[in-house]
């Protein structure tokens, strides 16, 4: 039995998505200040196929203390970042969103840290 790989997203998947990703990302700028959570962006949305649900991968800069109040904040304010979002969007039914960290630059740093340091022969940090 060989497994599949998953289908890729129907085009009008991937259009809705980009649409989330650039409204959400607005609406984030407005609804959040930077004081707070420091410097916000949405990486990538990953939509539910019946587009009842969305996960919303951000991007964070800031210091430790922005990034803990960062995730509690979203979760907080992600009622009404839904509710807003719906009555800017034309569709049947306004995703429910879930907010997520987007990891995945910090690893990408400490990945080309720890080759920076193996090129230059010193032991990585950490």
């Amino acid at each position: 039995m060989s497994s599949q790989p998953p289908p890729a997203p129907s085009r009008r998947l991937q259009r809705v998505a980009e649409l989330l990703k650039r409204e959400v990302s607005e609406l984030l700028r407005r609804e959040l200040s930077v004081e707070q959570v420091g410097l916000l962006s949405v990486n990538e949305v990953k939509l539910s196929p019946d587009l009842k649900s969305a996960t919303v991968f951000i991007g964070f800069v800031g210091n430790r203390q922005q990034r803990s109040a960062a995730p509690e904040l979203l979760a907080q304010r992600s009622k009404r970042i839904q509710m807003m979002l719906g009555s800017q969007l034309s569709m049947k039914w306004t995703p429910v969103l879930t907010f997520l960290l987007d990891e995945s630059v910090e690893k990408g740093n400490r990945v080309l840290a720890i080759l920076e340091s193996l090129e230059k022969g010193t032991r990585p940090a950490g």
